[in-house]
């Protein structure tokens, strides 16, 4: 893409309205546009991060097993009514009404239709286990929606269900859950803590969140400091084997790290010293397990193998995609701009011209970019007749991790630089060893 053909509509100063980090920079960079309170659109290099993020929680949902669907936005309020979830929602639930006077809502999560779509099509423990999910808009009617996209009311969400035949296999699902998620957020360049948590709306004893540490999260965390320093990593998982995956969630969990909602003074204060912390917290993610709250009050039950009608065991596990963009910003950023992980990045480089109109500084700028190209990544190339200042605060702004400079100067010696957005460090090299550079930089992050 040549940034003269791209919208995107930067701001040299920031909305009054942005309170945080990332709701300013978002703003500022082009990526959404407020149209109500805690609605946005998401504008072109916005939408890019959305569904590069949504492609990695595919990939690794896919990987472990989980089946993609995709389910309405609009609910009918029969379902909640016959959970008993439909009252007891709060003000929350957006409830409205079609041309026929029957009573609909737009889905705030969707434990009762997929329970509705299971009964409907599953009859016998041989089925099982069975994990469907989807990634879809949901609405949740904030009294206070602020911060962006990190507490809009309209939000992107990836939400899964497991169903299983008893509790065994169905906490087996939910650590399965618990490392595809680790999986998930590491692949994002974030490290994401899963915390004990409470319920809340959805229900059950089983739960933990996934925090990503940053200033400006909107729950108060505590937790031991070792945690920080524990990685998945590059481990081979084989998502069947109920040990591995149980040792993972031993291993990520035994440590103190709660929300304030679960926190234990009286455990922490067991914790020495030196390791104990206290801080804020962003959700971007959350694994539950219910039991059959939902298959006793909605009749979802099979056969199993001594022909008894058992009930199935079920389990929920949500991943905030639109609220992780924002999230990523939080703790991916500097005094000039965001800083994107490679995993996420809407381009893979910028492509910044010195001297725009030069006829070698623009022949190698077209020669870079259809190296790049040619490669399967994406460069931006910024083709404006603006001034090199103007191009550079630009890059930093909209935070490309890796930017290529061409300018006549270095061209006479042969080489073009090649900037590292989160280091700032520059080296010179020749075109074709930039270009080498780059695809071994990416090359992990294509093996998805």
């Amino acid at each position: 893409m040549r940034l003269t053909r791209y919208f995107l509509p930067v701001l040299k100063e920031t909305p009054s309205e942005a309170q945080i980090v990332s709701h300013r920079l978002m703003l500022r960079a082009g990526m959404i546009k407020q149209q109500a309170a805690g609605i946005y659109s998401w504008l072109p290099m916005g939408f890019k991060v959305l569904k590069n993020i949504e492609k990695i929680v595919h990939e690794e949902q896919i990987r472990a097993g989980h089946i993609p669907m995709l389910m309405p936005t609009l609910q009918p309020a029969d379902l909640w009514q016959e959970s008993g979830r439909y009252d007891a929602y709060g003000p929350e639930m957006l409830r409205i009404r079609d041309r026929h006077d029957r009573d609909m809502l737009y889905g705030p999560t969707n434990e009762e239709m997929i329970t509705d779509i299971f009964r409907s099509h599953v009859s016998s423990y041989k089925d099982l286990p069975l994990t469907l999910y989807h990634v879809q808009w949901k609405f949740r009617d904030e009294i206070r929606p602020r911060f962006g996209v990190m507490r809009g009311r309209e939000f992107y969400m990836k939400d899964g269900y497991n169903f299983d035949l008893t509790k065994e296999d169905a906490l087996h699902a939910y650590n399965r859950h618990l490392v595809s998620y680790l999986r998930t957020y590491e692949r994002m360049g974030l490290q994401a803590i899963p915390m004990r948590a409470d319920s809340g709306p959805i229900g059950g004893d089983d739960t933990h969140e996934f925090l990503v540490l940053a200033d400006t999260g909107e729950s108060e965390v505590f937790y031991d400091s070792a945690v920080t320093d524990i990685r998945l990593g590059e481990r081979d998982i084989d998502y069947d084997d109920v040990a591995q995956c149980h040792a993972v969630m031993e291993e990520f969990t035994a440590l103190y790290a709660r929300t304030d909602e679960t926190h234990d003074e009286v455990v922490f204060v067991a914790i020495p010293e030196e390791r104990r912390r206290q801080a804020r917290g962003i959700e971007v993610g959350q694994i539950f397990y219910f039991g059959t709250k939902y298959s006793d009050a909605m009749g979802a039950v099979v056969q199993n193998s001594d022909g008894e009608q058992v009930a199935v065991h079920m389990g929920s596990h949500g991943i905030g995609v639109s609220r992780l963009v924002g999230a990523i910003i939080e703790a991916s950023h500097d005094d000039k701009g965001i800083i994107w992980p490679e995993g996420v990045t809407p381009f893979h480089c910028g492509i910044v011209n010195l001297k725009q109109g030069d006829a070698e500084a623009d022949g190698a700028c077209d020669a870079l970019y259809a190296a790049i190209t040619a490669l399967g990544l994406e460069p931006l190339y910024d083709d404006r007749n603006e001034r090199a200042g103007g191009k550079f605060a630009t890059m930093d702004l909209i935070g490309l991790p890796w930017r290529l400079t061409v300018g006549p100067r270095g061209l006479k010696n042969g080489v073009v630089e090649l900037t590292s957005r989160r280091t700032g460090e520059s080296e010179e090299l020749p075109p074709q060893e930039a270009v080498k550079k780059l695809a071994a930089i990416y090359a992990p992050h294509r093996q998805g």
